[in-house]
């Protein structure tokens, strides 16, 4: 009844909601790949919420081509009427995902060409995207716990940045970067809720 009682007051609805994709396999090492250059394009973009859109575009484009490695998910959010409430939720989860194992991104790391190459095998990335947007999105809001429910999900989150309805977006993913390495017993650890697929 409130929903659409703001509605008729004309109140902007606004939904913040985060997605894990588990991937895993021999072959999701690339991801990370794609996720690295990502994450220093939105570090260089300085927040510009047009190259983000961009950026997150591009993951959710790669994230379906590598489908048949998704293994598990979950997806969790909530609506607000005020700006600053969801504004609020979207610092909460923020802090959330980049306390998970591996998932602080470090600049700083560069491999040098003196290093010896014996780098192992990525065979679990957990990628976390939160978004906050206008409007209502039944796509997203839904249980996306079904490979073809969040396949819409994922495009749905395309569509969004081309309308021009994001109004925040972060990236999270485990583990940060290529070397490291995320263990079936660190996955239960720190992302308890994911969902088999």
């Amino acid at each position: 009844m409130s929903n659409l009682f703001n509605r008729m007051m004309g109140k902007t609805r606004y939904v913040v909601c985060r997605i894990f994709l588990h991937l895993a396999g021999s072959e999701v090492a690339p991801i990370l790949g794609v996720l690295n250059r990502t994450a220093r394009e939105a570090i260089d973009s300085d927040g510009d919420l047009e190259i983000l859109g961009e950026e997150l575009v591009e993951i959710c484009e790669t994230l379906l081509r590598y489908d048949e490695y998704w293994l598990s998910e979950a997806n969790e959010g909530d609506v607000f009427w005020n700006e600053g409430e969801a504004g609020d939720y979207v610092n909460e989860l923020f802090t959330d995902s980049a306390q998970r194992y591996g998932a602080e991104f470090d600049l700083s790391y560069s491999s040098g060409f003196d290093e010896p190459l014996s780098i192992p095998v990525t065979r679990n990335i957990v990628i976390m995207l939160t978004v906050a947007y206008e409007g209502e999105v039944p796509d997203l809001e839904a249980d996306l716990s079904n490979i073809q429910a969040l396949k819409v999900g994922l495009r749905a989150l395309i569509n969004l940045h081309q309308k021009h309805k994001l109004r925040a977006i972060q990236v999270h993913f485990s583990p940060a970067q290529l070397g490291d390495e995320l263990t079936n017993d660190q996955l239960l650890q720190y992302f308890p809720e994911l969902i088999p697929l």
